[in-house]
């Protein structure tokens, strides 16, 4: 019995904020590993608006390391920004992932305007032994 009501205050707490945008440009963030592609959409101060990833979208396992569940992802997340009433959007690309270039592509088909393109992945100068590529 105590335990049901443990549940119950969990959902409570679990209720999402409504987010409002107050400019119709937002800033989706591509994040692309060798096994996922994560894409959140923040407004220009930071705060998310939504997100989506190969995972989300419904693929699983070595599926979610694919061109096309990378393009999915992008897609849904493009279609939930534009739902909160996005227009434009600035695209800041971090990782090496296969998911990079798909993403985009998924942005741009699922309706958003890409006004600029960023890529922020760390290149390292000397630094640490990289990892061995993935075999094929």
């Amino acid at each position: 019995m105590a335990d049901k009501k443990i549940i119950a205050k969990k959902k409570e707490l679990k209720r999402k904020r409504k987010v409002t945008l107050s400019s119709p440009k937002v800033l989706f963030r591509v994040r692309a590993n060798y096994n996922n592609t994560i894409v959140t959409v923040t407004d220009l101060e930071g705060n998310t608006i939504c997100s989506s990833s190969c995972g989300i979208v419904g693929f699983k396992g070595s599926k979610k390391s694919t061109a096309y569940a990378s393009t999915q992802a992008g897609l849904d997340a493009a279609v939930k920004a534009i739902s909160k009433g996005a227009k434009e959007a600035d695209v800041i690309v971090n990782g090496v992932g296969i998911g990079r270039q798909a993403a985009i592509r998924g942005i741009r088909d699922g309706g958003m305007k890409i006004t600029s393109l960023l890529d922020v992945t760390p290149i390292p100068h000397g630094g640490c032994k990289p990892r061995k590529k993935p075999k094929k």
